[in-house]
């Protein structure tokens, strides 16, 4: 091209512009369904990544609870300790047993609601562990389908440079897999 106006085209530009605009209806296809499954795949690795980090979340809780449950343990087990000392010392001759029998039934009363928290706070952490456990579940699933989307979306570029029907076939049934396994992933299967 010339800054004069004028015009000459090398020897392929015309089969370029030609293939850039004309009508290569396999090549058009194949490229809207790559960048659909693109979008798909793009969604189904958003989900992964979210239900992952859900279930970091939730482990996360699991493990706090678990060790509030720990120290209420630790909290009954010194209240137990106390108790079977006052209850050691109403053996003592001349000491004032109903002032260690008060103490043996407050260090009673008092284990039973520590107990209590303490079951509580492990029900608690194994509420959350279940959670965790459910969303890693629905992790592999989103996983899996986002890697049959890449798969896909490979198969779809080798179909391109190949131009073979069976390899679009193919792209497509993999394709539907993927979209497959994203929806158990959704239904939480």
């Amino acid at each position: 091209m010339s800054g004069h106006g004028f015009h000459v085209h090398g020897p392929h530009d015309h089969e370029v512009e030609h293939a850039a605009h004309g009508g290569d209806d396999f090549s058009s296809k194949i490229a809207v369904m790559t960048a659909v499954l693109a979008t798909v795949g793009a969604l189904f690795g958003y989900m992964a990544g979210d239900t992952q980090n859900n279930a970091a979340l939730y482990k996360n809780n699991a493990a706090i609870k678990k060790t509030e449950a720990s120290n209420q343990w630790n909290y009954y087990q010194a209240k137990s300790n106390k108790q079977n000392l006052a209850e050691l010392a109403m053996t003592l001759p001349g000491v004032d047993r109903e002032r260690y029998k008060t103490e043996v039934e407050r260090y009673k009363k008092e284990k039973n609601d520590i107990k209590g928290d303490a079951e509580m706070l492990e029900a608690a952490s194994h509420e959350w562990d279940q959670k965790s456990e459910e969303q890693m579940h629905q992790h592999h699933r989103w996983a899996q389908a986002m890697t049959a989307e890449q798969i896909a979306i490979s198969l779809a570029a080798i179909t391109l440079l190949t131009r073979k029907k069976w390899l679009e076939y193919a792209s497509y049934g993999v394709a539907g897999v993927g979209i497959a396994l994203g929806v158990l992933a959704w239904l939480h299967f």
